[in-house]
């Protein structure tokens, strides 16, 4: 069959085949960096206090006539703003998640993702071939080191934490059993999102945020944000050098993926030996499918993971279940938290 008489085939078939998809794949950077360009210019903070039309909100931004109304359309066809009589408006979701000034803001990953991400990720042919992070470490610089020296730089990554986390961290407190438990540590906690969660749906609990000592400031601030200092302590301390801290629960979000796995193994045991009898462990990632053939955003992470870490990957529940087994936990179970999201819980 010649060229012509496939294309041909193609065409009579009931449902023919089109690039179509192809072409959203390929070209889908062109959507989210617009988004991202509407996080950078604080568009959605600046509609939050009322809808605006299309010359304020040139005129507020500084945008160039050239573009703007087009602009703004790509957002309202994307669904992250509407628009009605000429005036602009955030989306529910939008307006919930996206103005810098609610506590609900989880923009900080995006930020993140623009200022940092997106020019990484055009080097992922490269760390494909060969295995090599491909963020600062390039130039023989340590991401973690550098920002970790910055209180600024600091500051604004653990906000990214926040904004990964927060879908997780409201689903773990509504779909884990809290009420048999007492106390909980969040084992690289960041800015504190998931103890604040978890304290402020259980009354009853108490918690301990544990991380490098530089977050204790801005753990400690975001605590006081929602009148939680009285039931949330941070404790400052390296969990490569150090035991982790003691209690009925310990959670690690996004942790383990950062780290090869002879380390994963390693902080799995280290949590195992932490715990008391009846304690359990909560691990949460964007955990790929068991078939590793439908969590897109999992396997996605996992390559970030290979851009911004020596050795970090990604994995499935029945991985996760495996290694818990492994270090000495009875009982394990897999449940989906929110979105890509899933927690695998270990019982001691």
């Amino acid at each position: 069959m010649n060229q012509r008489e496939e294309m041909s085939t193609i065409e009579a078939t009931e449902s023919p085949v089109t690039p179509e998809n192809l072409m959203r794949l390929g070209l889908g950077f062109w959507g989210s960096k617009a988004f991202l360009s509407a996080v950078e210019l604080e568009l959605f903070t600046l509609l939050a206090d009322a809808p605006k039309d299309l010359a304020t909100i040139q005129s507020e931004l500084g945008l160039h006539g050239r573009g703007a109304a087009d602009f703004l359309d790509a957002l309202v066809s994307m669904k992250v703003l509407t628009r009605a009589d000429g005036k602009y408006r955030n989306a529910t979701d939008t307006d919930l998640f996206m103005d810098k000034n609610k506590p609900s803001y989880v923009g900080g990953m995006l930020e993140m993702a623009n200022h940092r991400l997106f020019g990484f990720w055009g080097n992922l042919t490269e760390a494909l071939k060969t295995g090599e992070p491909q963020n600062e470490a390039r130039s023989g610089e340590d991401f973690f080191a550098k920002i970790y020296a910055d209180p600024a730089q600091l500051e604004g990554f653990l906000k990214a934490m926040t904004g990964i986390s927060m879908g997780s961290a409201m689903a773990l407190a509504a779909k884990f059993d809290w009420k048999d438990y007492e106390t909980f540590a969040d084992i690289g906690c960041a800015q504190g999102v998931v103890p604040v969660q978890l304290a402020l749906a259980h009354p009853h609990l108490i918690g301990i945020g544990y991380d490098l000592p530089p977050v204790a400031p801005v753990f400690n601030r975001f605590a006081q944000e929602f009148n939680l200092e009285d039931r949330l302590e941070f404790q400052g301390g390296n969990f490569f050098e150090e035991s982790l801290p003691q209690a009925d629960v310990l959670v690690m979000g996004h942790i383990l993926h950062d780290w090869n796995l002879d380390e994963k193994k390693m902080l799995l045991r280290k949590a195992y030996g932490a715990l008391p009898e009846g304690g359990a462990l909560v691990v949460y990632e964007a955990m790929i499918d068991d078939n590793r053939d439908t969590n897109t955003f999992g396997l996605l992470m996992s390559l970030n993971m290979l851009i911004e870490t020596p050795g970090g990957f990604d994995y499935t529940g029945a991985d996760c279940q495996t290694w818990m087994t492994e270090v000495g936990f009875t009982k394990t179970r897999q449940e989906h938290l929110v979105g890509p999201d899933f927690m695998v819980v270990g019982l001691k």
